[in-house]
């Protein structure tokens, strides 16, 4: 079990890096998201993976910590919140600059750039 969650860990955050280095807004935003569930599964599983355990204490023996279980909760919340501010954030700038590249720029295509063939 915890090899799975470490490579479904480490492949989130390794698409979350490739997108957040796209020059799109929307793929950003998608990295960013990514990144974000990256991590509330590494909090979530440093609490300690266990199947059948209790999430309140005195109800089993054996029980989940419940802090990291409060910690991702919180994160979700505010994850939630960045990504509808940078979908507004997204629209606006779509809207101001005619594009959605993250620098406002487009592209220079590679036949235009001083004569080069």
């Amino acid at each position: 079990m915890e090899l799975l969650m470490a490579v479904l860990i480490g492949t989130l955050t390794c698409c979350a890096v490739f997108l957040v280095l796209r020059g799109r807004t929307f793929a950003v935003m998608l990295g960013l998201t990514m990144l974000s569930y990256a991590v509330n599964l590494f909090i979530f599983s440093s609490g300690g993976l266990k199947i059948g355990a209790g999430a309140v204490l005195k109800a089993s023996e054996d029980y989940a910590d419940p802090l990291p279980q409060a910690l991702v909760l919180t994160a979700i919340v505010i994850g939630f919140a960045m990504t509808a501010f940078l979908v507004v954030l997204a629209i606006r700038a779509r809207a101001d600059l005619g594009n959605d590249h993250v620098d406002g720029k487009l592209p220079v295509p590679k036949q235009n750039r001083g004569g080069q063939s």
